[in-house]
């Protein structure tokens, strides 16, 4: 899962979600741009509901990686 951050998007916002996906066992890998920070979501995403992380503040997009069968 990849988490695309809004351009204005603070530090808070991006910790907030980083410490929402650690609790609950995800690692994260941050690659921050000039415009653009997105958080990629280590783990078995299958039972993480895109629309909790959508409701983060500064959460511009949520884009879930299918896993081939």
């Amino acid at each position: 899962m990849l988490i695309v951050m809004r351009k204005g998007a603070d530090t808070e916002a991006q910790e907030k979600i980083k410490a929402y996906l650690i609790e609950r066992g995800y690692d994260i890998h941050q690659s921050t741009g000039a415009n653009r920070v997105i958080i990629g979501v280590i783990g078995d995403t299958e039972n993480l509901p895109e629309a909790d992380i959508q409701a983060f503040p500064g959460v511009l997009q949520v884009v879930r990686i299918a896993k081939e069968e």
